[in-house]
């Protein structure tokens, strides 16, 4: 259960460094798709219909793009700079399109830290199992900033 259970928060801006990477791995299996388009009632004929997706230029189902998406903001939030962040811009260009049952390897490096503005830029690649560029990008952040009066006391619910 998530509810009251004291999380660690994500580094601060000043623990942060320029050329920081991470690495990881997701594999597109039905459930995450299935997941998605129930959440979104997003029914595009191109996302789950064989039949229709082998008529066009795809010629079999893609993965939905805002779902890339999730995956690169929530590795945003899970690690670089990690919980409580805030993702406040994202540049992504999705330069092939990922089908059904892909494995994609996404790479996150920390471009700029700009303490001042408390905001993290981290570069974003993403490549298919040939290798290919599949995602490219930007992700603009705010790590996590508790502001002075909050308490330890006040943050024993989160």
């Amino acid at each position: 259960m998530l509810l009251g259970k004291k999380r660690k928060l994500g580094r601060k801006v000043e623990n942060i460094n320029i050329g920081e990477k991470l690495q990881l791995t997701e594999k597109i299996e039905d459930k995450d798709l299935l997941l998605y388009l129930g959440l979104t009632n997003d029914g595009n004929p191109l996302y789950i219909q064989h039949d229709f997706a082998s008529q066009t230029a795809f010629e079999k189902p893609v993965v939905p793009n805002i779902m890339l998406t999730g995956i690169i903001t929530s590795a945003v939030s899970k690690y670089l700079p990690g919980p409580g962040s805030y993702v406040n811009e994202q540049r992504l260009k999705f330069i092939k399109p990922v089908f059904h049952y892909a494995t994609i390897d996404f790479l996150l490096e920390v471009v700029e830290v700009d303490a001042k503005n408390n905001e993290v830029t981290v570069r974003v690649e993403a490549r298919d199992e040939e290798e290919e560029l599949v995602i490219e990008g930007v992700v603009v952040a705010n790590p996590p900033q508790l502001m002075d009066q909050l308490t330890t006391q006040a943050m024993d619910n989160f």
